[in-house]
């Protein structure tokens, strides 16, 4: 029995040490930066300064489908998969578009580059652009993304939208701030392009 009591003992602070490391690991990533315009009780309004995305496009109709083999392609040419062979940080968050014509899964990549100064990749999928500017409506839910969850903000959001009166456009957007490794703290968005400019 107290042998029993000790390995326990030793999981659950070996656990602990983990999640310390790994959400102090997650609080150093560089996050891709916007600035909140309207602050709403469920939901934010933010504004997205163009950056420069990392992205494969995929026949992928659900999370599950794209965010495995999404995941791994991009996180090989971060790793050192492309023609110069330079190891570019992780940032936060990863992005999804996952819909029925032509899913998406893109990387942020750190506010050092652009398209000119970023190595091309070796995987010929993996392409590097620039987004514009944008406007976006915003809402948060916590624990480990699913397609169900994805689906239940996405539709929660579009609700709430419609009962501001805000006008929105394209696909709702899934965005995932932490490593799969991570157990508590968990943060994950669901965004969609709004049209902001003139209130």
């Amino acid at each position: 029995m107290k042998i029993l009591i000790i390995t326990l003992s030793v999981i659950i602070i070996l656990f602990l040490v983990l999640q310390s490391f790994t959400i102090m690991s997650t609080e150093k990533t560089e996050v891709q930066k916007y600035s909140v315009v309207h602050q709403y009780d469920e939901f934010e309004i933010r504004f997205y300064p163009s950056t420069t995305l990392a992205t494969i496009h995929s026949e992928a109709k659900t999370y599950k489908e794209l965010s495995g083999p999404g995941f791994r392609k991009l996180a090989g040419y971060i790793f050192g998969g492309n023609e110069s062979e330079t190891k570019i940080s992780m940032t936060s968050p990863v992005q999804m578009d996952i819909n029925d014509s032509l899913s998406e899964m893109s990387f942020v990549m750190p506010s050092e580059y652009n398209t000119d100064n970023l190595p091309k990749p070796n995987d010929s999928k993996v392409i590097i652009h620039k987004t514009g500017d944008e406007y976006v409506a915003a809402i948060r839910f916590g624990g480990f993304a699913s397609d169900e969850k994805i689906g239940y903000y996405s539709q929660k959001l579009k609700e709430l939208l419609e009962k501001n009166g805000i006008n929105f456009y394209g696909n709702f957007r899934f965005l995932g701030y932490n490593p799969p490794f991570q157990l508590v703290g968990r943060k994950n968005e669901i965004i969609v392009s709004v049209r902001w400019e003139n209130k």
